[in-house]
């Protein structure tokens, strides 16, 4: 009876907290973040107000659904989040972690579908912070790096959305692209989610036996330099950047794996 009544207790607990962030994006959208786009002229000041909103406004979200019994967290290497300039990629196991990570970096940069940058509850948000509007054009390398030498954190998941359970991981090489081309260093971070929920195709309200525990693992920078040495006096219209970028891709994919014997440059 106990445990029925604590797995009814946290699909309860789940549904409270899907329905709380999308009232919190309502209010953020629509109610706190379009006066400061009129109050505050100076885009830097605003763009920095606006993020640590967000990230106040997500923290809360993880922490009520910590309060309601629904998931539990560590952080590993949080120290290394507290820098400007920093390419954050990241394995994309479930819903939540995106929530999480950002709660953790009070300048989070983020690319965000070019669909969701035009809805109007959304607009507001996606323009005071400053985000990166994914429209896939020519362009959104060169945004990407800027925003990284401008002093965000820029948060991406190479796999461009969720694992899907039971099969190998596939990356994008649009990260790697930005890594290459900007010569940028890259700030990894391990996911997991631990029983797996919330993961692609899953429902909302199918909930593990037992509440699920997340650990996000801040690791050691990784450089760049190592994947640029043969581009050494290689025209980049030849190929060399794109072979850089592949060769990242397959390091990346092999590292989030959890596959260390085969992470080799």
């Amino acid at each position: 009876m106990g445990d029925r009544i604590d797995h009814a207790w946290r699909v309860l607990g789940t549904g409270l907290s899907f329905l709380a962030f999308g009232l919190g994006g309502l209010v953020l959208g629509l109610l706190v973040l379009p006066p400061m786009l009129w109050l505050m002229r100076d885009p830097a000041r605003r763009q920095r107000w606006s993020r640590r909103l967000v990230q106040r406004s997500f923290a809360a979200h993880v922490a009520l659904m910590r309060w309601l019994g629904v998931m539990t967290y560590e952080i590993r290497g949080r120290e290394r989040l507290d820098r400007e300039g920093l390419l954050v990629l990241a394995n994309h196991p479930t819903l939540i972690d995106v929530v999480l990570l950002i709660s953790l970096l009070p300048n989070a940069d983020c690319v965000v579908k070019s669909a969701v940058a035009r809805n109007p509850f959304m607009r507001a948000t996606v323009r005071a912070a400053g985000y990166v509007a994914n429209d896939d054009g020519p362009g959104l390398v060169e945004d990407c790096i800027a925003a990284v030498r401008a002093g965000g954190a820029l948060v991406i998941f190479p796999e461009g959305t969720r694992t899907t359970p039971g099969r190998p991981m596939k990356l994008q090489r649009g990260a790697a692209n930005i890594a290459v081309r900007g010569e940028l260093d890259i700030t990894p971070v391990r996911i997991t989610c631990t029983p797996p929920t919330l993961g692609k195709g899953e429902k909302w309200y199918r909930v593990p036996p037992v509440r699920f525990h997340m650990v996000i693992d801040v690791q050691e920078d990784l450089p760049i330099a190592p994947f640029l040495n043969g581009m050494a006096g290689t025209d980049p219209s030849a190929g060399g950047e794109a072979l850089a970028a592949r060769r990242l891709t397959e390091h990346l994919a092999n590292y989030f794996a959890g596959d260390p014997s085969r992470a080799g440059t």
